[in-house]
């Protein structure tokens, strides 16, 4: 199946797990989380109590790791049955404030692709994520690729109405846009639904959240690597 991308003028990219690792972190916290209160019930259980808090957090609250430690919090309490004791607390807290030392240190291939998209000139190119603003903005300063963005926005979340208001916000038509991400979920079937193009590259870690069927679509193209852009853009 061909992927035209004629007449594709914006780019928005995904940031995290897209541009850098991400995932990674959570998934050691929630090791370490679970260790730690295994003494109440088991990890497995500890595991599972801890999702269904974050699910139940997320209307509220978002995504972003300050809503993870909240979840951590409101779980331990909830697993000890109140019991859990300060020193334990604050250890769960150092756990999650662990992941906000992330690095944002950029995926193989990354820097250069979006170098190379930026000196073609041919594209308005966005940073386009969810998540905490304070939290994401912090992250792409370090991973020093802001200079590649015309434009960075954080949404709350990844719907189609959102994803129509950032084609009207950069005055495209949403066939004239194309989102590249690692979550099917978040970053490419909200775009389908809308008429746009969606690349996937899939990271080696997906939060349980994004978890969702696959399907393929004309307006869909799978890579491996990030550098693979070159060949289609």
């Amino acid at each position: 199946m061909s992927f035209d991308t004629t007449g594709i003028r914006l780019i928005a990219f995904d940031a995290d797990d897209t541009l850098w690792d991400n995932q990674s972190l959570f998934d050691k916290a929630v090791d370490d989380y679970c260790r730690l209160l295994s003494c109440y019930g088991g990890e497995k259980a500890v595991f599972d109590s801890l999702y269904e808090r974050e699910c139940a957090n997320m209307p509220s609250l978002g995504y972003g790791t300050k809503a993870f430690i909240i979840s951590l919090v409101e779980n331990a309490i909830k697993v000890s049955g109140g019991t859990v004791s300060n020193e334990t607390m604050s250890e769960v807290v150092r756990i999650g404030r662990e992941i906000l030392n992330n690095p944002a240190t950029p995926l193989w291939g990354v820097y250069d692709t979006l170098k190379a998209l930026k000196n073609k000139g041919l594209y308005r190119m966005v940073l386009f994520t969810k998540g905490d603003p304070l939290e994401q903005e912090n992250k792409l300063e370090r991973s020093a690729l802001g200079e590649f963005f015309d434009d960075v926005e954080i949404a709350s979340n990844k719907t189609p109405l959102e994803y129509r208001r950032l084609c009207a916000h950069n005055n495209i038509s949403c066939s004239e846009f194309m989102m590249v991400g690692n979550s099917f979920k978040s970053d490419i079937a909200p775009v389908l639904e809308i008429g746009g193009k969606g690349v996937l590259i899939s990271f080696n870690k997906l939060w349980q959240h994004e978890v969702v069927e696959e399907y393929d679509h004309e307006n869909l193209l799978r890579l491996k690597e990030f550098k693979e852009l070159l060949n289609i853009l």
